[in-house]
């Protein structure tokens, strides 16, 4: 297959999206499958919850002029901190001359807390529906660049225009969603009075409680998704959880009636996510090599500050030349990469190690590839051209911890590295410490308690540790012992 089929042939396929959610006494779990694939996963735990899109009514903690920055106390364990990017007022001025310490103001959650970051906050505070976003503190009225249609746009242009005039809004903004494309005018003219009846509440609590306190709290999880994912491609919204599925049927009843009927129950023996494939993408995701269908594979490596990717050939030789080969591996790649940043919900920094293309043609292509498979990422990616080393650097917005970041904690063995001790190293440690308790002298017995799958690589070089210590040794497994711990008993 050539690159320029293969990139066609990514670009015409038309998207099947099915949505499954699983809810537990300990968490939900929302599945987005597209085309038969698991493409995005969403989380929400009862011992954390979702703070992300909460408004508060927060005080100021510090101002660190040092760092433009400040920390306000939301009420949580840990302070919010904000960027000056996200203070409302003159952004020439510092920071410390916009925010005063116990100063009361408002904020919304953007970040949720990563690591041993705190939540990263903003002053700019929006208030999201189906097809709208209202802005209170921007003026600006428009519609999303997603919409590319010019006669949609044209048309949502003029219908926002007459529901959102300065008397309506005042000095507030608004922002035309990609999802209300086709939506009619009482649609959107609904929406928006109910938008601005929400910020009349949210304006109201702010005057009356006192600092830190909760203002309005985001949707939880299964109407976020109801919100802003089904549409119009999605076949089937299948929820396990009776309240969830009442909830979401009475919630899309009232503001999309024509995708009721694509809410369903699930009340299968069977558990939904193993039902439909899902349980068995979600244990993958703990694999850092991804294999790719012509044989070659990706090596995803994620680190605190940044993701580095690695494309391999693999046994894939194509049956032209290594330019095409290597390119059409390329660009296959570029469609699982932008696949695995949305299903693994990797940001940050990201490096990609391509293989090396001699063509600048064929690197161009490639850039292209990837910017046209990352367009069904709601999260912001910016993509740079490929480096002189043959890479190519990105960045996608990081909202929450990554899925790998969620389901895994540091091993106690290795502490985060990936690696233990060889048994050959282990060994060596073993002679070492019998010459310093032996102090080298000959005679005596001695036993060697070590994990038995070490146990067995010392039996092998029993003859040798012998001679190296000069005493005879009995070796003993114990499965009770980590990997790199052992005991020596002089006997």
């Amino acid at each position: 297959m050539s690159a320029r089929s293969f990139q066609s042939m990514s670009n015409n396929t038309k998207v099947k999206k099915e949505i499954f959610a699983n809810t537990s006494f300990e968490e939900t779990r929302i599945a987005i499958v597209e085309n038969g694939r698991l493409s995005e996963l969403f989380w929400e735990r009862r011992s954390s919850g979702n703070i992300v899109g909460n408004i508060y009514k927060a005080s100021v903690e510090n101002v660190l002029p040092g760092i433009s920055s400040a920390f306000m106390n939301i009420g949580m364990d840990k302070n919010a901190y904000i960027y000056i990017s996200d203070v409302l007022g003159n952004q020439k001025d510092p920071i410390d001359r916009l925010l005063k310490k116990d100063q009361e103001v408002m904020v919304q959650v953007t970040k949720a807390a990563i690591s041993t970051k705190g939540m990263k906050v903003t002053m700019d505070v929006s208030l999201p529906g189906r097809f709208l976003v209202l802005t209170p503190f921007q003026e600006f009225v428009g519609v999303s660049k997603s919409i590319e249609d010019a006669a949609e746009r044209a048309r949502l242009s003029e219908i926002i225009r007459k529901i959102a005039d300065p008397a309506t809004l005042g000095t507030k903004g608004c922002i035309v969603r990609t999802e209300a494309e086709g939506a009619t005018e009482d649609e959107l003219e609904r929406e928006i009075k109910y938008l601005l009846r929400l910020w009349e509440t949210v304006r109201a609590r702010f005057d009356s409680l006192k600092a830190p306190a909760l203002l309005h709290k985001d949707m939880d999880m299964t109407l976020q998704v109801a919100r802003d994912i089904l549409s119009e491609d999605t076949s089937i919204y299948m929820l396990d959880n009776k309240d969830d599925f009442r909830n979401v049927e009475e919630f899309v009843a009232r503001i999309s009636p024509g995708l009721k009927d694509r809410v369903k129950y699930y009340g299968g023996k069977t558990p939904v996510f193993k039902a439909f494939n899902v349980e068995k993408g979600i244990e993958e995701l703990r694999r850092i090599k991804v294999p790719l269908p012509n044989g070659g594979s990706l090596i995803i490596q994620e680190a605190e500050s940044l993701c580095a990717i690695d494309v391999n050939t693999g046994r894939f030789t194509g049956s032209k030349s290594q330019e095409e080969t290597v390119t059409a591996t390329n660009l296959e790649a570029a469609q699982e990469v932008a696949r695995q940043l949305r299903l693994r919900n990797i940001g940050g920094i990201i490096v990609i190690d391509f293989i090396d293309m001699k063509k600048a043609s064929n690197r161009h292509k490639l850039v292209e590839a990837l910017e046209t498979a990352v367009k069904r990422d709601r999260a912001k990616i910016r993509i740079l051209p490929v480096t002189r080393l043959g890479l190519v650097e990105m960045t996608r917005e990081r909202k929450r911890e990554s899925t790998f970041s969620l389901l895994t904690e540091e091993c106690p063995e290795c502490h985060g590295t990936g690696r233990v001790l060889s048994s050959e190293s282990i060994i060596i440690n073993v002679q070492r410490e019998i010459q310093s308790l032996t102090m080298g002298r000959p005679g005596g017995n001695l036993r060697v308690v070590v994990h038995p799958i070490l146990c067995e690589a010392l039996k092998k070089k029993q003859a040798l540790l012998e001679k190296n210590v000069h005493r005879s040794v009995k070796l003993t497994a114990d499965p009770q012992l980590t990997w790199e711990d052992y005991r020596i008993v002089l006997e």
